[in-house]
Formats: C-alpha cells, sequence, structure tokens
C-alpha cells in the first residue's frame, strides 16, 4: 500500500448530493402536484351541484360578490350598465394575450381569476395583465375544488397562489373565485363552507351572474347571448382564457364588448365598479422572496420534468442498444474465435506454442488465499516452463510466511517494504526471466489450462496482452450472484466487444498475460506527468494500473485480445462496504487513466484507433450515465405518482426483460447456469444505485483534486475451503 496514496478524501460532498437530490425530489413534487391538477383541469366538470340547501336563503337576491366574513353575509352586484368580466383559469400563453388585445382595441378593463401555478409558469404574462390596468384574484394554485378538500389542503392552496402573486407580482389579492362555481344559486353545501371559511380568511368571493359555459363547445353567438345582461341590469359574466380551445371565447368577447358598447355599457373590474379598495395589497420584501422561491421551485422542477423526460429516453436507448449491440458483436466474437481456431492459427486452441511463462503474484495481507493462489499456478498443465514469483509487499499478517513454507517447486517469494501493488508488479517484473509474463491478484485462483489458454493467443506476434475470464469464486449469496452477473453480462461481454474493435481499455489484475517488449513499449519514463515505480513498466500514476498498464499498450501499437477460455476466479467482496471500497479505487482510477491517456483521442494510428473507440464508450456508459442515473431514478419515481404508472412499470419490465435476455445469452456464452438471473431485477434498487453513487463519490474525489488512497479489501479465505476449479 503506497504510503504517499494515504491523503483524506472529501466527506463533505455527500451534503451537497443529499441536498441536490433532496431539491430535485422537492421541485419535482411540485411540478407533480402541478401538472396532475393541469391535466385533469381539461376533464372536469365545470360547477358543483347538489348539497344542503340551507345557506341558499343567506344569499340574497343571487348577488354575486360576496363578503362571508361576518356571521351574516354581505352581497353586493354591479351598479346598472356595467359589467365585470372575469376570465378564470390563466394566464395562459396562447389565448390570454389575445383576449387582452380585444380588450384593449375596446378600452375595456377585466378582472383575471388566475391559478397561482400558471402564474408562476407564465409570469410575464401575468405582469401584462396589471399592467394594462387590469384586476387580478385567486382562482386557488390548481384549480381544486375547495368543496372537495379538506381544510388543510385549501390553505395550501390560497397560500400557494398568495406567493406566486407575491413573487411575480409584488402583491397579494382579496379577491377570490372558488373553482366549480358559477352563480350564486349554486354555492350550497360544503361549498357554501368553503367559500365562508376563505371569506373569514380575509377573501370577498365573487361569484358571477352570467355563466356563459364557454367550454361547452358553444358557438360565439351562444356565448354572446349568455352574457348579455337583461335591460339596463349590470352584471359579472364568468368566462375562461384557459382549459381547452378558447378561439371562440376570444371571437365572443369581441362581439359583446361591441354590443355592450353599443347599449351604453361600461366593462370594467369589480373593485372598479363597487369602488372596493386594498383589494391588491403590496407585499413586503421579506414575501416577495418567498413568493420567488415557490415561483423558482415551480419553474425549475418544470425544466426538469422536462429535460430529464429527454434524458431518460437517451438513456433508456443508450442503454438498450448497447445491450443488444454486446450481444450481437459477442456471436461475431465467438463465430471468429472458432474460425482461427478451426484454421489452426494463433487463436487455436492450445497445443503448440510453450513458451516459457513467469507468473507475478503481488501479496498484501493475503494470508487467507495466498497458498490456494500458488497451488493453483503450480498444478497447471501447460507443458513449457513456468515460474511463479510471489511478491510480499511489506505484509503485516502471515502471507510471506505461508507463502515460503508452501515450498513448492519453480516458486520464489520475495519481499519489500510496503511501496503499492505498481511496485510490486514491477519487483515480479524486473526479477522474471522469461518473455511472457502472466500478472495474478493473490486473491485467484486458475484452473489447470489457464495458464496455458492465456498464453496461446501470443502466437500471434502483434498480440502485446492478453486478457482472461475472470470469474466470480463466492457467488453463493445474493450479493456474489449480482456481481457474477456483472463480471459476465458486463465485463466480459465489454470485453468480447474491445477485442472485436481492437480496443481493449483494461487486461484485469486477476488473470492478464504481457510480452516483455510491450510493457517496455509502455514504459515511457519521458512522457510527461508520468511516473514509474522502481524503474518498471506499471506506472503508479493512477490506482487502476492494470487500465493504466492496457492503455498504454495498446497506445504502443500493440494488440490486446480476450481469450475468454483462460478462467480465473477471484473472490469477489462479501460486504457491501467492501464492495463499495473496491469498486470505489476500480472507478477512481479508471477516470485517473482515462485524463492519463486523453490524447490518445486526437492521435493516428493504433493510439487514435483506441482513443476513439474506448474512450467515448467508457465516458459515456462509465461517466455521463451512472451521474445521470439517479435523478432519471427519482424520475421513474415522479412518473409512477404523477404520471402514468402503467408506463413506468411497462418500461421498465421491457428493460429487465432485454437484460434478462442479453444475460442469459452471456451466461450460455460462458458456460454458466441460468440461475442468478432470478436476481437481476433486485438488482436494479439496489447493486445499480451503489455503483452510480460509486461513480458520483468518484467524480467529486477527482474534481476536488484529493488523491484517493488505497482500499485493502478483507479477505475471507473462499478458496482455502473450496477449489472453485475443481467444480468445473
Amino acid at each position: 500500500m503506497a504510503r504517499h496514496l494515504r491523503i483524506r478524501e472529501p466527506r463533505h460532498h455527500w451534503l451537497l448530493v443529499g441536498l441536490l437530490l433532496a431539491t430535485l425530489v422537492g421541485v419535482l413534487l411540485v411540478q407533480g402536484y402541478v401538472q396532475r391538477s393541469w391535466n385533469d383541469l381539461s376533464d372536469a366538470p365545470r360547477t358543483t351541484a347538489g348539497g344542503d340547501r340551507a345557506p341558499r336563503q343567506a344569499l340574497r337576491n343571487d348577488r354575486p360578490v360576496l363578503d362571508l366574513s361576518g356571521d351574516r353575509p354581505n352581497t353586493a352586484a354591479m351598479p346598472a350598465r356595467t359589467v365585470a368580466l372575469t376570465f378564470d383559469d390563466g394566464p395562459d400563453p396562447r389565448w390570454t394575450p389575445r383576449i387582452l388585445d380585444v380588450l384593449r382595441r375596446h378600452h375595456a378593463k377585466a378582472t383575471f381569476f388566475v391559478l397561482g401555478s400558471k402564474v408562476a409558469a407564465e409570469p410575464a404574462l401575468a405582469r401584462r395583465i396589471v399592467a394594462e390596468g387590469h384586476e387580478i384574484g385567486s382562482h386557488t394554485y390548481t384549480h381544486v375544488d375547495l368543496a372537495r378538500t379538506p381544510s388543510w389542503q385549501r390553505g395550501l392552496e390560497l397560500g400557494l397562489t398568495q406567493k406566486a402573486l407575491a413573487g411575480v407580482l409584488g402583491l397579494h389579492t382579496h379577491l377570490l373565485r372558488p373553482p366549480y362555481s358559477a352563480t350564486p344559486s349554486g354555492l350550497t353545501g360544503s361549498g357554501y363552507a368553503a367559500a365562508r371559511d376563505a371569506g373569514r380568511a380575509g377573501y370577498l368571493v365573487v361569484i358571477a351572474d352570467h355563466d356563459t359555459r364557454d367550454w361547452d363547445d358553444l358557438s360565439e353567438k351562444q356565448i354572446v347571448a349568455r352574457a348579455m345582461p337583461s335591460g339596463q341590469r349590470g352584471a359579472v359574466v364568468l368566462m375562461h382564457d384557459s382549459g381547452g380551445d378558447r378561439s371562440r371565447t376570444v371571437a365572443a368577447v369581441d362581439q359583446l364588448l361591441t354590443r355592450l358598447n353599443e347599449r351604453g355599457y361600461r366593462a370594467t373590474t369589480v373593485s372598479d365598479a363597487l369602488h372596493l379598495r386594498n383589494t391588491a395589497v403590496p407585499v413586503s420584501l421579506p414575501e416577495r422572496i418567498a413568493g420567488g422561491t415557490v415561483v423558482a421551485a415551480q419553474q425549475v422542477g418544470r425544466i426538469a420534468a422536462v429535460g430529464l423526460t429527454y434524458a431518460l429516453a437517451v438513456a433508456g436507448v443508450l442503454t438498450v442498444a448497447r445491450v443488444v449491440i454486446l450481444a450481437a458483436i459477442a456471436r461475431l466474437h465467438v463465430g471468429r474465435t472458432r474460425r482461427g481456431r478451426r484454421r489452426g492459427g494463433p487463436d487455436r486452441e492450445p497445443g503448440w506454442y510453450y513458451p516459457p511463462v513467469s507468473v507475478v503474484v503481488p501479496a498484501y495481507n493475503e494470508e487467507a488465499g495466498i497458498a490456494a493462489t500458488v497451488g493453483s499456478l503450480v498444478r497447471t498443465t501447460y507443458p513449457g516452463p513456468v515460474e511463479v514469483i510471489v511478491v510480499d509487499d511489506g505484509s503485516t499478517d502471515d502471507t510471506a510466511r505461508i507463502a515460503r513454507d508452501l515450498d513448492l517447486p519453480g516458486v520464489t517469494v520475495l519481499s519489500q517494504a510496503n511501496a503499492g501493488k505498481p511496485a510490486a508488479l514491477n519487483a515480479g517484473i524486473a526479477y522474471a526471466r522469461h518473455e511472457i509474463l502472466v500478472l495474478v491478484d493473490g486473491d485467484t485462483v486458475f484452473q489447470p489450462d489457464t495458464i496455458g489458454r492465456l498464453v496461446a493467443p501470443f502466437a500471434n506476434p502483434a498480440v502485446g496482452a492478453v486478457s482472461g475470464n475472470t470469474k466470480v469464486g463466492n457467488a453463493g449469496g445474493i450479493l456474489g450472484r449480482w456481481q457474477h452477473i456483472e463480471y459476465v453480462i458486463g465485463f466480459n461481454l465489454d470485453r468480447r466487444m474491445f477485442d472485436v474493435l481492437e480496443c481493449m481499455p483494461t487486461v484485469p489484475g486477476a488473470i492478464g498475460a504481457f510480452r516483455r517488449q510491450a510493457l517496455a513499449d509502455a514504459a515511457d519514463p519521458e512522457a510527461p506527468g508520468s511516473t514509474y515505480a522502481m524503474a518498471g513498466p506499471v506506472s503508479i500514476d493512477t490506482l487502476a494500473e492494470d487500465t493504466d498498464l492496457t492503455m498504454a499498450v495498446c497506445r504502443a501499437g500493440w494488440r490486446v485480445v480476450y481469450e475468454e477460455t483462460a478462467r480465473a476466479w477471484t473472490e469477489a467482496p462479501s460486504s457491501l462496504r467492501q464492495l463499495w471500497r473496491q469498486r470505489y479505487r476500480w472507478c477512481y482510477g479508471t477516470l485517473q487513466s482515462m485524463w492519463k491517456h486523453r490524447r490518445a483521442l486526437v492521435e493516428r494510428g493504433p493510439s487514435g484507433r483506441f482513443g476513439r473507440r474506448a474512450l467515448p464508450y467508457l465516458t459515456v456508459f462509465q461517466v455521463v450515465l451512472p451521474l445521470l442515473a439517479p435523478a432519471v431514478d427519482v424520475f421513474a419515481l415522479y412518473g409512477l405518482f404523477f404520471g402514468e404508472p402503467a408506463r413506468v412499470v411497462a418500461v421498465w419490465a421491457a428493460f429487465v426483460a432485454v437484460q434478462a435476455l442479453v444475460g442469459a445469452y452471456a451466461l450460455r456464452l460462458d458456460g454458466e447456469r441460468l440461475t442468478p438471473l432470478w436476481t437481476l431485477p433486485l438488482q436494479q434498487f439496489v447493486y445499480r444505485q451503489l455503483m452510480y453513487l460509486v461513480v458520483i463519490q468518484s467524480m467529486v474525489t477527482a474534481i476536488a483534486g484529493a488523491p484517493l488512497r488505497w482500499h485493502a479489501i478483507r479477505r475471507e479465505g473462499t478458496f482455502a475451503r473450496r477449489d472453485p476449479a475443481s467444480a468445473t
């Protein structure tokens, strides 16, 4: 473990991530509450019918303006030859401006009973209403039926509307029209009780004398006929500037104002007609700030909902496309490999190419499994010369003693002060005598034919490195099964694709082989920003020395291939904490390696081919999508509660089904049983989120510029109890 990497990692970023996710949840809740109500608006009935008729006698003469703040209602009506045109459900970006244009041509004023949520969505339009001399009243925040909602929701709806008005217009209104109310005769029972509660809260309730029912597919003439007052009586006329197609309403307003002008009527606001004062009250600066926060939350929620809709679609398409393409290329890889073996080429079955091999095993505190690892290497059926070099990197347990006590032929144990895995690898490589170098982790077990299969591709002189097939040796529990699925479906399918495209980014530390000349070409001490431990080929620049080394080999012009028949079993982390520590190091090291080799994107030849194929793929699928995933998951929950739950569930089920089909194919290619697939749906709820958080943690660490210390994984000694190779 390299001491110079023991630097404290940033800790406060989880608070920031938590706040960001909480903020996203908050604004999406606001947007969902608003959107669900807006969606209900177009199909909802416009009036509330039925109920107790007892309050009817209190509303004398059907007067539409109600002061219900006292024990007995006070009512008022429009003066003679005075009409108060009122418009509900807006402001609407399409219809409200057209109605305002008509009013301006006729020099008429009106009262707009607005939805607070639409004021927040269309602040400029709300300001235009006020700037042109019209009046604003409350129509609740999301058009709920106050008669059918609990008292806490009534308070919320009215309070949010006032906050929206404060944030956009800097005022509060004392005028209220309850949704689904039309004329005083319809205000009965629970509707009257809700209006009375609003009156006692300081609102003047404005109903209507004439309900035009312009929402009911009436013609312009019918709307005008329903709006015209009889004789010389005044009237409050109810119309709508939102909630559907209002083209007939716009035309009817024009005709109505023309006829009213011909009859000597004045079209004005409710307050002006009744000489009411203080119906619009300026607010204080703190109230404006609070209102601005509500408005901003709704606007951000709207933007987030739209953005995440596209992000979810793109992420879904990319993810499904990836697994389908991986499966298709895997089939191509299998066919190409089989054809090569039938022709007896460099990819043929082992049996004719047996160069001497040096196996290097770096080990730090591996006493639980080092005996199984070394024993499996010695039991190889490889007929060529094999030397095994165990490099004890300053272990504090009995790793070195156990390795020496085995007293196995061809095994050398080296000991050094703790300097990190790269230094241990370099020490073993420097000691090794042979051209072909197999690098093996101290927790890995080979099957007897693994070395032969791993070395066979080196018969092709263009091959500089070979990746083997890593298997999870302790796949018994659900966490082990999840990792087993990830290794087979994710890692190994990726390697098949990288092999076909000749852009392999990682030869895993658990099982990989390198040509010494390829390592020499990859190790360039003159390269800017590169640091090599003990003057060896393995750099200490990153915590993913295997990825860093492989990328350097690719950039040096060597081909890196995948040999799926060369299998090794590794002990996977047995707890979420251990898994986190391992994947955090892997992810952070991969980010470091990608950044270190970024110049490959613009280089020519094999280096450019590697850079333009592998690095964008890693960026999209190992960085960008995981960073977006938590927000996308939150939005999926948003869809369950505020969208179309059946569609969300169907999309999720289809996504899991595609993954399961591809997973079954990948398991079959590797000769594995399909039984672990039953854990795949569960994997989406725990394991996947954990991997996403690992990426977030790694990105924050990288941005903060804090190097990550090496996380040692506690070994359980899986292979000391059971040899997985013997079970195959």
